[in-house]
Formats: C-alpha cells, structure tokens, sequence
C-alpha cells in the first residue's frame, strides 16, 4: 500500500506564549500544527509532516503527495484587496491571532505550487481562504449577523448544531464524500466572496455562506468547518490521503524502499 506524504501548515510563536516555558528561551519561536490534522492522516493511512515557513514552497511540494492548509487567523487584507486599516501592527509570533504576513506568503506560495504540479488540496477554515486568494478571489471580512452562527462558542470537537446544514452541489467531491446534506462544526468570522480563477462553489450554508469549494479536473478542496475537529469521522481527511495515493499509483511514483 502507498502511503503517501502529506504536508500540513502550521504557524509559529514565541516560546514565551506557553504557560510553564523558561523564560530563558521565552523570546525563541516555536513552529507548530495541531496535532489532530496529524492524527487523522495517520490513521487514514499517511504519512504527515509539519512544514515550517522556512521550507521552501515549490521544493518542498516536488516530495509530497499532498497538502492541507490549515486553519488560524485571518488573511492580511493587503493580499486580496481588502481595508489594510483594520491590521493591528502587532509582531504575530507574539500574539498568534493577529495578521501573519510571513504565514500568508508561504502558505500562497504553497498552494500555487501544489496545484502546479497537480498535488490534492485540501484547504480547511483559513486555508479555504488562502487557496481562494492564491488564484486571485476575495473575501468578505467579517460576516454580518444572520440566521446561521459561523463563529459558534462551542468547544471542540463538535459535530456542530443543527442550524449549520450545509448543502452541496450534485457531481462535487463534497457532494460525493457527504451526500446532499451534512451538518458541521463553524468557527469563522470571514469567508470567501469571489472566487479565484477556476473555483466553482459546491457547498453554502442556507444564509448562503460559501462553505466549499473545488476546481473542477482537479483533487483540490476547500471547506470552511474543521474536519480535523470533527467528533465525528469527517471523510475530507480520508479523501487527501486516498487522493495523494491514487495520484502516485497513476502516476507510477515508488515510495523510497527504507518506507515500504
């Protein structure tokens, strides 16, 4: 079986944000992924890395099979035209949700160079909109309140409530893994507004929310929920993992011996 290597996106802070670090080292950064995208691939039979800003974009998407960009803090608005006046100017390492331009510049590098070569995509909350930005859309900067909670206070993991059903279009990846229907956890303010050259819209919220997307031809995938918080199994974590497999087999790629 192959087991292919899937690449996940993180972000990084100062040590100095963890209770109980020593403060001798407390202006050092640290890179990290939550550990459940890891977990998930895993048991879905890949193999997962952490990718470190450090590692460059177009190099690193020539070894693995697949890429998830994950979720975290909003996208600076200076990459798809939004009100730049509302950025905090405030270092990210030490506050890891304000703006990360240097996240933002890896993570759209990443996603230009995964679909250069053909990779699965599997873009998750903020990594939706990352993917939506690397092909030139926009996004609506904060949602305004309506009938469906985006940013829920629930806890995770959470399957969600029943006010977030989302509904997807027939012929989809979405509609192909979920069915008409499925309801899902949602913790965003933000969402994608106009697509990027070739994004079509396979899943809305019924406020009409945009809630998945794809590009047609291709294994790339978008969702606004988090799969990886899923209490639930969410079949988006199986799909990347079958879909990096798939790609290799039909491509005949071999898998170095030492990982057989």
């Amino acid at each position: 079986m192959l087991r292919p290597l899937i690449g996940i996106t993180g972000r990084r802070f100062r040590l100095s944000l963890l209770t109980g670090a020593d403060e001798r080292y407390g202006d050092r950064c640290v890179d990290s992924s939550m550990s459940d995208f890891a977990s998930r691939i895993a048991e879905a039979g890949g193999l997962p890395v952490q990718l470190s800003y450090d590692t460059n974009a177009t190099a690193v998407s020539q070894w693995l099979s697949g890429v998830v960009i994950t979720g975290g803090q909003d996208v600076h608005p200076a990459w798809w035209g939004g009100d730049t006046a509302v950025v905090r100017d405030i270092d990210p390492r030490t506050d890891p949700m304000v703006h990360d331009k240097a996240r933002d510049e890896y993570e759209l590098g990443l996603a230009r160079a995964a679909l250069e070569r053909g990779i699965p995509v599997l873009g998750v909350c903020r990594g939706m909109q990352v993917l939506n930005v690397a092909l030139g859309g926009t996004l609506v900067p904060d949602l305004p309140p309506g009938p469906v909670r985006h940013l829920s206070a629930e806890a995770a993991p959470t399957d969600g409530t029943a006010d977030h059903l989302v509904s997807f279009e027939k012929g989809s990846i979405a509609a192909g893994l979920f069915g008409d229907q499925a309801t899902t956890n949602s913790w965003h303010h933000q969402a994608v507004d106009r697509c990027g050259t070739g994004l079509v819209v396979t899943g809305r919220a019924s406020d009409g929310v945009i809630e998945s997307v794809e590009l047609p031809g291709a294994p790339v995938l978008g969702v606004q929920w988090h799969p990886e918080w899923m209490k639930s199994a969410d079949p988006t974590m199986t799909w990347i993992v079958e879909a990096a497999a798939k790609l290799r087999a039909d491509r005949g790629e071999e898998i170095p011996r030492s990982s057989r």
